[in-house]
């Protein structure tokens, strides 16, 4: 049998604000968000989707990224693999991380990972390919159509500090993207949920049939889910 996950008395307690089942309107799917938090720090607010596709298949495998108007309130530490002019462009920019072999071997030796995002030129892809089994699983590895694989690299490191994020399906056909802190106001956690919201309309298979956006919801670190009503996350 499947074991019951047991929780804390303060997720409890959040959780019995929520009404079980209940298709709340974002402007109070927020509020709730940022009251039922049970974290002593300032968590992330997370907007989760679940899309009506198959990943299995190629062509609903949805993908992209999309620019918040407000950030995530998180430092985004970037690491670029460039040569040449491309690498003190990207330093200039404000890369975290900036090389080539040497960035390679570390990553391939020790499997390190600690960076958010991982930006490359598309000449040195041939030796960032060596990385596909330790950065794809992760979510890490770059790709041409989510802007990380540029040969503008210095603007890309921008747009990620400024506030760009990836998303991605997984297997069960979820989304899951951070959207800001609970300390934001909420017109700026608005602003960028429905970005996203807006980003994931458009990345819409044309293969994909029935409901498209089947639940949304918002949760924080640690705090229980708000379904959110899908209308108010259209146009």
């Amino acid at each position: 049998m499947r074991e019951r996950v047991k929780h804390g008395k303060k997720y409890v307690a959040a959780a019995n604000k929520i009404q079980r089942g209940k298709l709340y309107p974002l402007e109070d799917a927020i509020a709730l968000v940022k009251e039922t938090s049970p974290a002593k720090f300032d968590a992330t607010v997370e907007f989760v989707a679940n899309l009506g596709v198959d990943p299995r298949h190629a062509d609903q495998q949805v993908r992209g990224t999309v620019s918040l108007p407000h950030g995530t309130g998180k430092k985004v530490r970037v690491l670029v693999f460039a040569d040449g002019d491309d690498v003190p462009a990207a330093k200039a920019a404000g890369a975290d991380y900036v090389g080539l072999n040497d960035l390679v071997e570390k990553i391939q030796k020790e499997g390190w990972t600690d960076f958010d995002v991982a930006i490359a030129t598309p000449n040195v892809m041939r030796e960032v390919g060596k990385l596909g089994r330790v950065l794809g699983p992760r979510g890490l590895m770059p790709n041409p159509k989510t802007g990380t694989v540029t040969p503008n690299v210095a603007q890309a490191v921008s747009d990620f500090k400024a506030g760009r994020i990836e998303y991605r399906v997984d297997r069960a056909g979820v989304i899951h993207t951070p959207v800001g802190k609970v300390s934001f106001e909420a017109a700026k956690l608005r602003d960028n949920i429905k970005a996203v919201a807006d980003a994931l309309n458009r990345a819409r298979p044309s293969s994909a049939k029935g409901t498209y956006m089947k639940s949304t919801y918002l949760t924080s670190t640690m705090g229980p889910g708000i379904r959110v009503e899908p209308a108010d996350l259209r146009g």
